[in-house]
C-alpha cells in the first residue's frame, strides 16, 4: 500500500508544489523544486504544530526554538508529557482543525500500529538512515534512539559489569525498574536485557522474566518507580533506564551524585523513537520543513547534545560533522546490539502479560 501512495503522491509534477498548491502529496524536497521553495511553502503556512516534545526530553526545546528562529515559523508545543499513544488519539479527536499535530515523535510500538495516519516523506539525508530502521516508502523513520542500561550510585553500591551482579548481596533492596513492563517501554526492555544477559534472547524473554523472579527473592528488586528526586535521595540507586536518560540525571545531578552508567557487554538493545508527519496535517510544508529540519546536521547533534543517540551517527562520524564533544559524553556501548522486531515485540509483550504477575509482581 505504502508504495501506491508514494506513486500517487509522485503523479504531480514538481512545479505545482511552489508554496500555494499541494504541498500535503510531497514525498521529497524535489517536489517543492528543492529547499527554498518547501521554506517558502512553510513560511505561507507560518505555523507548525508540535505534540508530546518535553523540552528537556532529547534537547526538544533548542530544536524547536533554533527551527522557529530560522525560518520565522511559529511553533506550537501541546501536551509536552503526553504519551505516544496519546499523540495518535489528540490527532483523530483534532482533525480537520488547526489545532491537530503536524507531525508526530513516537514509540517503536505505536509508530507501527499506526501507519494508516502517516504521509510519506523522505528527508534529503533519508540514505544515511539504516535500513531497519526507516519504513521503505517513508512513512516513519527513526531518528533518535538509545540503549537499555544500567544507572547506579558509585557512593553506595559497587560497579556492576553484568546482568547477574546485580543478584548479589551488595545490591539488596537497591534495583528498580522504570515502571511496570507490561505497561512501560522503558521496563519491557529492561526485562529484555535482563533476557539477553541471562541467555535468553529477543525471541525468549523468559529468563528475564526468571531474572527479576529471583532478583525479588534475594531481596534485591525494589518495586518502586524511580524519579530524579528518589535517585538523589538515595532512595534508588541501581535504575534500569535508556542510557540518554541516565546520562542526563548524572549531569543533573552532578556534585551531588556520583551517577554512573554502564551498558553490559553481554545485553545490549537497542530503540528507536521515530518521526513520522500526520497525513492530515493542518500545516504540511511546515511538517516537512520541520522533518528536513531534525535530520539535518543542526537537528541530530542537537539530539545528541541531550544526550540520544542520532540515527544518523554513523554517516556524520564518517562525514566529520558529529559533535564530537557531546558524543564523548554518552555512556559506551560495545557489543553487537540487539533491536526487536514487531513480531518478537508482540511475542514478548504477551509472555509479560501471561508471566510477570505471577513471577514478580
Amino acid at each position: 500500500m505504502g508504495s501506491l501512495v508514494v506513486a500517487t503522491a509522485c503523479s504531480s509534477p514538481p512545479s505545482s508544489h511552489n508554496g500555494s498548491s499541494q504541498p500535503a502529496s510531497a514525498t521529497s524536497v524535489s517536489d517543492f523544486g528543492g529547499m527554498d521553495g518547501l521554506v517558502a511553502a512553510a513560511q505561507k503556512e507560518g505555523k507548525l504544530n508540535v505534540i508530546a516534545l518535553p523540552p528537556n526530553w532529547a534537547n526538544y526545546g533548542k530544536s524547536i526554538d533554533e527551527f522557529s528562529q530560522k525560518y520565522g515559523i511559529k511553533v506550537e508545543s501541546s501536551q509536552p508529557d503526553a504519551s505516544s499513544q496519546e499523540e495518535i488519539n489528540a490527532a483523530k479527536q483534532l482533525n480537520g482543525t488547526d489545532r491537530v499535530p503536524d507531525v508526530f515523535d513516537l514509540g517503536q510500538n505505536v509508530v507501527l500500529a499506526n501507519t494508516d495516519v502517516f504521509a510519506p516523506y523522505k528527508v534529503q539525508t533519508w540514505k544515511d538512515v539504516p535500513d531497519n530502521l526507516k519504513e521503505s516508502s517513508g512513512l516513519w523513520t527513526s531518528d533518535y534512539g538509545g540503549y537499555m542500561s544500567i544507572g547506579y550510585d558509585a557512593s553506595k553500591v559497587p560497579a556492576p559489569t553484568s546482568i547477574q551482579d546485580l543478584l548479589k548481596p551488595e545490591y539488596k533492596g537497591k534495583v528498580v525498574l522504570n515502571g511496570d513492563p507490561t505497561q512501560a517501554a522503558s521496563a519491557f526492555y529492561g526485562v529484555v536485557a535482563a533476557s539477553l544477559g541471562s541467555g535468553g534472547s529477543a525471541n525468549d524473554i523468559a529468563p528475564g522474566v526468571n531474572f527479576f523472579s529471583e532478583l525479588k527473592k534475594q531481596g534485591n528488586f525494589l518495586p518502586l518507580n524511580p524519579t530524579p528526586a528518589t535517585i538523589s535521595s538515595g532512595q534508588t540507586p541501581v535504575v534500569f533506564d535508556w542510557d540518554y536518560l541516565h546520562a542526563a540525571t548524572a549531569a543533573s545531578l552532578a556534585g551531588k551524585v556520583d551517577w554512573k552508567v554502564v551498558v553490559p557487554e553481554d545485553s545490549v538493545v537497542g530503540s528507536y523513537y521515530a518521526q513520522a508527519i500526520n497525513k492530515n496535517a493542518a500545516h504540511p510544508a511546515a511538517a516537512r520543513l520541520w522533518e528536513e529540519f531534525l535530520y539535518s546536521d543542526q537537528g541530530q547533534n542537537n539530539f545528541l547534545q541531550g544526550f540520544a543517540h542520532p540515527v544518523r551517527a554513523e554517516a556524520m562520524q564518517k562525514a566529520g560533522t558529529l559533535d564530537q564533544a557531546a558524543f564523548a559524553k554518552l555512556p559506551p556501548v560495545s557489543g553487537k546490539p540487539v533491536f526487536l522486531t514487531q513480531d518478537q515485540v508482540t511475542a514478548a509483550k504477551q509472555y509479560l502479560s501471561d508471566n510477570w504477575a505471577s513471577a514478580v509482581g
